[in-house]
């Protein structure tokens, strides 16, 4: 088969596809990942096919156009249960209405789906793989007749969310069902000649099916076709250094904002406080810092060692504990090796990731506007000291390890996209 992978420009993004990419390579069909020039050399990296394609998004130039406060509301939005639950219909439609211009068509822009449509047109991929917010790939599959698939690495809050939209859509008056999703959606394939059919602007939201590395237990039960697969850590080129070759001689503890928060410029609290914060505990911790994150550090303390990067999935073996930004890649390569985790959460999936964690007794969430020194160091002594916690690590590692790998499920992609092309 030919098979065509999809990311938006993000390290955190596209790293869960490789994986799988590497499976199919090893099962012997064609790959390409097709993205804007800026996933060129991150592809090239993981030793993978690029295929560069439109142009990068100007995320300074359009949040200069839309206002910082827009870009902040779209960060921050809450999809808890609860609030989807409670929310009014105003309220729903200007998320639609906010996340539309603001994320999907931003981070899918047209040279994008253009360049994707005309490679598929020319090319004739039999499935495309995409991750949750590059909907240049499942357009593409419906302009040119290919079977698609999501790869997902999180909470389905999008679906979530726009589950939540569609019930109270269909309450409203005929003359105010906008849907600013469906009207890009069918835009964008008008543009292309294909008219928008029934369903189509959710398999466009959803795929035609899922591929989940996120532990059964905590998926979110949305009734889509799914296929499980093991999560395997990739963090990129890496080189394990000397410190780290050694074991260590007491309990160790990472601390991460995690690469997408760092190259995107989210801080969700401030260096100097965090590493204040631990100052006392009994612990050796490793902090992930660039040179541009302690600027503002006056003093590190002594049982801290700072480092610029290292690959997770040789630290997070080593660790007793992480406290990290509630990122998809930090979290599943803690899970998938037992580690207990502090989740400073911060908006879009990480709220549901941290209560998913906590119900799984794996780990503490805090909502970043109620973080403060106090609560971040008694979380971290909390799963250090309470063995609960490791035991959660423990069965939330032994349900991901009882996934497929991604080479075992080869054969079952085969089959899917065989019957949906049939």
């Amino acid at each position: 088969m030919k098979i065509v992978f999809s990311s938006m420009t993000s390290k955190t993004h596209f790293y869960p596809l490789v994986p799988l990419a590497w499976a199919f390579r090893a099962a012997g069909h064609e790959v390409r990942v097709v993205g804007s020039p800026g996933l060129t050399e991150i592809t090239t990296a993981a030793g993978l096919t690029a295929v560069p394609v439109g142009q990068d998004v100007d995320l300074a130039g359009h949040m200069s156009a839309v206002g910082e406060d827009m870009i902040k509301y779209v960060r921050s939005l809450d999809f808890a249960d609860e609030s989807l639950a409670n929310a009014s219909w105003d309220h729903l439609l200007g998320m639609q209405t906010a996340l539309t211009p603001n994320l999907f068509a931003l981070m899918t822009p047209d040279s994008l789906i253009d360049g994707m449509v005309d490679f598929c047109r020319t090319w004739q991929p039999d499935l495309l793989i995409w991750e949750p917010l590059t909907f240049a790939a499942p357009l593409a599959a419906k302009v040119t007749g290919a079977a698609h698939a999501r790869l997902m690495w999180g909470p389905d809050v999008t679906t979530k969310s726009r589950r939540a939209f569609l019930d109270l859509h269909g309450q409203q008056e005929p003359e105010h069902r906008e849907d600013p999703f469906a009207e890009w959606v069918a835009w964008t394939l008008d543009r292309h000649g294909v008219r928008m059919e029934p369903g189509d602007a959710e398999e466009m939201a959803s795929g035609q099916w899922n591929i989940d590395p996120v532990p059964a237990s905590m998926r979110l039960d949305l009734g889509l076709p799914t296929v499980g697969m093991r999560f395997v850590d990739y963090n990129g080129p890496a080189v394990v250094p000397d410190w780290l070759q050694k074991p260590p001689t007491r309990r160790r503890v990472c601390i991460t904002l995690g690469v997408g928060a760092r190259d995107s410029g989210i801080e969700v609290i401030g260096t100097e406080e965090l590493l204040e914060a631990v100052s006392d505990i009994d612990a050796e911790f490793v902090a992930t810092l660039d040179a541009h994150q302690l600027e503002s550090v006056a003093r590190v303390p002594d049982n801290v060692r700072t480092v610029d990067f290292v690959p997770m999935h040789a630290l997070l073996p080593t660790c007793d504990a992480v406290a990290h930004h509630g990122g998809p890649g930090t979290w599943h390569t803690a899970a998938v090796h037992g580690v207990p985790q502090v989740l400073i959460t911060h908006g879009w999936d990480t709220g549901e990731r941290g209560r998913l964690s906590e119900e799984a007794g794996m780990a503490v969430s805090l909502p970043v506007e109620e973080l403060t020194v106090e609560r971040f160091r008694e979380s971290i002594v909390r799963v250090l000291e309470d063995p609960a916690f490791r035991a959660g690590a423990a069965k939330v590692r032994e349900e991901i390890l009882s996934e497929p790998a991604p080479t075992e499920i080869i054969p079952v992609l085969e089959r899917m996209t065989a019957a949906r092309k049939a």
